[in-house]
């Protein structure tokens, strides 16, 4: 019996050790072994107006009057968007504004909170 670590992601036991990191058969998460997290090629660092990295989760500020396309809604400066999710692409955030609904912002025009 091995003591290798189970997988943080999906709690399988089934991980084995590839040079310097370890590896699930089964979710295909990969992760160091000295516990560091690192960014990946699949991972970019998304940061925001001010330079701060922002993660999944994050309340962020908005810092800048955001016409809503198609509609004739405005997101309001020192609006409070709590819990969004970063994606790739041009807007690589996903967040749900109260009273407008789902968007997607650019990280330029936020803060983290």
């Amino acid at each position: 019996m091995s003591a290798l670590p189970h997988c943080p992601a999906c709690n399988s036991e089934y991980t084995y050790e590839d040079g310097i990191q370890y590896v699930c058969p089964e979710c295909a998460h990969e992760w160091a072994k000295d516990g560091s997290a690192r960014a990946t090629a699949d991972e970019p660092v998304i940061k925001d107006a001010h330079g701060n990295v922002l993660q999944d989760g994050d309340t962020v500020t908005v810092i800048k009057d955001l016409k809503v396309k198609g509609s004739s809604s405005v997101v309001k400066v020192g609006t409070k968007v709590k819990n969004i999710r970063l994606v790739g692409g041009d807007h690589d955030i996903d967040c749900r504004i109260d009273g407008i609904g789902a968007m997607k912002l650019k990280s330029e025009f936020v803060k983290k909170s």
